[in-house]
């Protein structure tokens, strides 16, 4: 009562969520389009504007106590940081991924081929209208490999303490070389909880800290 009466502005909503570099739901994150113009006409990665409008953000647990904090906008486009810590202050690994495509497996058959692609030492994206892409993750095995899987838990409220969405995922990370840096390619199967499993390609950029600000 005696703050309502001196006038005192009630106090904000505790956030909940880890901050990246300031980042989390509900910021914008303004980015440098020389990132990835400067690897021209070699790059298949696309990004038609400079800033991201940050509406939903994941994290994933990994074994060791390592994170990887994940920040979307509506159309999928994915700003990825790891982290040694849950609150995201300790942050490095910084990529930018674009989606490239996205599909429905119609059988358990089609699953078991997409998770079979996911094995090989080197990802033909023909299919996809892509080339091919080397194997980032055990790049020093070339004997095929199961992919990784690990729970994303997807939230869109700052101040949310459970999420909105859980999302197994059974993925693979991939990078090819070009003449004037690198791309990323990151290829997955998603299966929601409560929803369709599909299979998601994305195109992806690593990101200097000096090349984005939110």
């Amino acid at each position: 009562m005696f703050k309502r009466l001196f006038g005192q502005k009630p106090s904000e909503p505790v956030r909940t969520l880890a901050e990246v570099r300031n980042i989390t739901v509900g910021r914008t994150v303004a980015l440098d389009p020389l990132a990835w113009r400067r690897l021209g006409a070699d790059t298949h990665f696309a990004l038609d504007r400079d800033a991201l409008e940050i509406t939903a953000q994941g994290v994933v647990a990994l074994d060791g106590g390592t994170f990887v904090h994940r920040f979307y906008t509506d159309d999928h486009v994915m700003l990825q940081a790891m982290s040694d810590d849950e609150a995201g202050q300790v942050a490095y690994d910084f990529t930018l991924f674009t989606p490239w495509s996205s599909a429905y497996p119609p059988d358990d058959r089609a699953r078991r081929l997409w998770r079979d692609r996911l094995s090989e030492p080197v990802f033909k994206g023909a299919p996809e209208g892509l080339p091919e892409y080397p194997r980032f993750w055990f790049s020093e095995d070339d004997a095929r490999q199961p992919p990784v899987t690990l729970w994303e838990s997807i939230y869109d409220d700052r101040t949310a303490t459970t999420p909105y969405a859980k999302i197994f995922q059974t993925c693979m990370l991939y990078a090819r070389d070009l003449p004037d840096g690198r791309e990323l390619m990151i290829a997955l199967e998603q299966e929601p909880e409560g929803g369709d499993v599909s299979h998601e390609i994305m195109i992806g950029i690593p990101l200097e800290m000096a090349e984005f600000r939110a």
